[in-house]
């Protein structure tokens, strides 16, 4: 079913149509990418730096076809440890005019069984990583993202840290300096030897905020920071009748807030954490001004849904000829390269 299609549809009932499609899709090899492309956050090697977002398989039912898109790696998720219905609905909207979407889900999905399950059966190819969130009625936050940790952290590529979704009441506290040294402190106990771990940020935070998520990733041993998740702010200018509707905001216009984001980021960490950019990348202009502010990089999500699955193989052709356009010989040299 074609791109065109799935937006006659309401946005989440296209959302089930394409996951249900991509499952009877199987996995096969990894794509064979332009050398300059290869990159690395942290100790995973990737054979390209255009990644999944997570959100749009939560439940890790479409390794298979979504491999086959071109991604360097697939992010899978958010998961909590017991299945969750979420919202209620209609809790995803596209902000058609603006080249946007508005999600208020709340974590649905199948749980962290199911979902470990999958990934330990899935077909080894392209990276996968599992974006880890805690239930909505927990008496204990940081017990969730433990739990989680402990069940994929032998069978996912690397893990994130969802701390910074709008859509989970009192979640976003987490980012505090206080309440970060405690989660990263007791899921340093619990980390599988070799297995990347990732932390997610807000855009919405200050930039004193977002050098105090840097400076308690560092000193916790994470691997990379990624930058950012949805936003709160609504931007001027945005003519959707959707753009009143509560919920995170993605896609085109949080590309400035998130590239903002992403350099107070870069500054405080002075190439000292890798660091992976999301929000309101579209094209091989927009991945390679977030490799120059120092991401390693970066990972997409409501652009696919605009632009279709053609997105991934344009967005490499652009950045690769751009990048030897610029004379870079590699993707380590275009990063912070400002």
């Amino acid at each position: 079913m074609g791109t065109a299609v799935l937006r006659r549809l309401d946005a989440e009932t296209a959302h089930r149509v394409a996951i249900a499609a991509l499952k009877r899709v199987p996995t096969v090899s990894v794509p064979v990418d332009d050398p300059v492309l290869a990159t690395r956050i942290g100790p995973l090697a990737l054979s390209n730096p255009i990644g999944l977002a997570a959100g749009l398989d939560k439940n890790a039912e479409a390794i298979g076809g979504l491999s086959r898109l071109g991604f360097g790696c697939l992010e899978c998720g958010s998961v909590t440890p017991r299945p969750q219905a979420g919202n209620s609905r209609p809790r995803l909207f596209r902000l058609t005019e603006d080249q946007a979407i508005i999600n208020r889900m709340g974590f649905n999905n199948d749980g962290l069984e199911a979902f470990a399950d999958r990934l330990a059966r899935r077909r080894r190819g392209v990276p996968v990583g599992a974006n880890l969130g805690a239930n909505k009625d927990t008496e204990d936050r940081v017990a969730d993202y433990v739990t989680g940790l402990r069940r994929v952290g032998t069978s996912a590529d690397y893990v994130t840290i969802n701390i910074s979704s709008p859509n989970t009441p009192g979640l976003r506290a987490l980012q505090g300096r206080a309440a970060l040294d405690e989660l990263l402190g007791r899921l340093t106990e619990a980390r599988v030897a070799g297995v990347p771990v990732f932390l997610k940020i807000a855009p919405d935070l200050s930039s004193a905020e977002i050098a105090l998520c840097v400076e308690a990733a560092r000193a916790h041993g994470i691997d990379a920071l990624i930058v950012s998740n949805t936003t709160l702010d609504r931007p001027a200018g945005l003519r959707s009748s959707h753009a009143g509707e509560s919920g995170g905001l993605s896609g085109r216009p949080l590309g400035p807030r998130a590239l903002w984001a992403l350099e107070c980021a870069a500054e405080a960490s002075q190439a000292r954490l890798a660091l992976v950019a999301v929000g309101g990348i579209c094209n091989g202009a927009d991945v390679l001004a977030r490799i120059r502010a120092g991401a390693c990089a970066v990972q997409v999500y409501s652009a696919l849904i605009y632009q279709g699955p053609g997105l991934i193989a344009r967005l490499k052709t652009d950045l690769a000829a751009r990048m030897k356009a610029e004379g870079f010989h590699s993707l380590a040299q275009a990063v912070g390269a400002r």
